[in-house]
């Protein structure tokens, strides 16, 4: 019998693929993101105390001065830079990068290349 499955839930079911693999610590924290039709989110998590360290999402007031929408190429690039800022003014030099079950193309891949060119490594 063929089962059918929405997007969210085969996404849903890929993330918890990827966190069996991908886990963050002190040292270096997991980088998720989350990107819905008009934002994008991401936050650094530490998994071993179970809290979030640094996040910045389209949403911020901070982002969204500069932007006209959250949800294209260019606000996840901005989301990116600051994220990185943010991350390195607090200590953290890199992370461990975490797609949120998502291909890496489009926004989730311009997040990764902006957070990477503004000095973060992973």
């Amino acid at each position: 019998m063929l089962q059918i499955v929405s997007k969210d839930v085969a996404r849903r079911r890929i993330h918890l693929r990827i966190r069996t693999r991908v886990s963050g610590r002190a040292q270096s924290p997991r980088l998720n993101v989350f990107r819905s039709l008009n934002h994008i989110y991401a936050q650094v998590v530490d998994d071993s105390s179970g809290h979030t360290l640094i996040s910045a999402s389209t949403r911020d007031s901070e982002v969204r001065k500069t932007l006209k929408r959250g949800g294209n190429i260019s606000a996840a690039k901005v989301v990116g830079q600051v994220l990185a800022q943010r991350a390195i003014a607090a200590g953290i030099p890199g992370v461990v990068f975490d797609r949120g079950g998502y291909a890496y193309h489009g926004r989730v891949k311009a997040l990764a290349d902006a957070a990477r060119a503004a000095g973060l490594k992973f």
